[in-house]
């Protein structure tokens, strides 16, 4: 047996150790800090330490006991925006890319492109013409005008349906078509093929792309706070900002409270859905 050779050994596989150590420590640190000071007794941000002084769960009984800041609430709203347009979004998404991958139809190749064109424009732009456009469908059908969760959505689906089209056809683009061909044999139709065939060996980019999707959403801040003026339709992000933030102070140890209780279940789906994210990142390299 030969001596073990530390110099060697460090040259060949310990620098990328000590590299991925960096990189792991340069993550967690902001995370630490945050879920740390969210149990802190600090008077401003200055004051804020990695290891606080003194704990405290002051923060978390603000947010559950404040009659005047239903976070839970917020909460719930957020669940149910990102939750419901998540699925909408996949489902159009899964749809519309079916269509550009496995149908031959007139214009097909301009209206993939146009997609794509579209989605070169950032959002904000058009967020001028969404509010007047919903403003005057409040006037028409206000349950899904501006100000409610159901226009909300909407918003949220348009957005992002280009996109997702697109990764999701990419990843149809790998799947055999002599899979096609021998269901149409057995005599399946072009929607049996889709839910039968397709889709279920799309499954990785679709989780992928209902992830993305989910987190986009749920921590959305800009169009939340332009659509949704009711206090108790309010998201988290809107809440948490409108509230404990103003011109000249916030207050940080609520603030990370509320963070670490809103990120709590992203952290949880990450970890649940880690090998279908990481197929669906992956799989679509290979042609198959």
């Amino acid at each position: 047996m030969g001596t073990f050779n530390l110099v060697k050994w460090f040259k060949e596989y310990g620098w990328r150790h000590l590299v991925g150590i960096v990189f792991v420590l340069f993550a967690i640190y902001p995370i630490l800090f945050v879920i740390t000071n969210s149990f802190a007794d600090f008077a401003n941000l200055a004051n804020s330490k990695l290891i606080p002084d003194n704990f405290t769960l002051k923060h978390y009984k603000k947010l559950s006991g404040d009659s005047l800041v239903p976070y839970f609430r917020w909460l719930y709203n957020t669940y149910k925006v990102a939750i419901v347009a998540s699925i909408f979004n996949v489902l159009l998404g899964t749809l519309a890319a079916y269509a550009f991958s496995r149908l031959q139809f007139k214009g097909r190749r301009a209206s993939l492109l146009t997609l794509v064109i579209v989605q070169m424009f950032p959002a904000f732009l058009a967020f001028v013409a969404i509010y007047l456009l919903f403003f005057q469908i409040s006037d028409i059908l206000p349950f899904m005008g501006l100000g409610t969760h159901l226009g909300l959505i909407l918003v949220y689906l348009g957005g992002s349906i280009g996109f997702n089209s697109w990764l999701i056809k990419g990843f149809m683009d790998t799947i055999s078509p002599s899979l096609d061909e021998a269901a149409k044999v057995d005599g399946a139709s072009d929607f049996q093929i889709f839910t039968k065939v397709i889709a279920p060996l799309a499954r990785p980019i679709l989780v992928v792309i209902f992830v993305i999707t989910f987190i986009g959403i749920y921590s959305d801040y800009i169009l939340a706070a332009i659509f949704l003026k009711d206090k108790n339709l309010w998201t988290v992000a809107v809440g948490i900002n409108t509230v404990f933030v103003d011109d000249f102070n916030a207050d940080w140890g609520v603030i990370a409270a509320s963070s670490v209780l809103a990120a709590a279940p992203i952290a949880t789906l990450f970890i649940f859905f880690q090998k279908q994210i990481t197929g669906g990142l992956t799989a679509g390299s290979v042609k198959g």
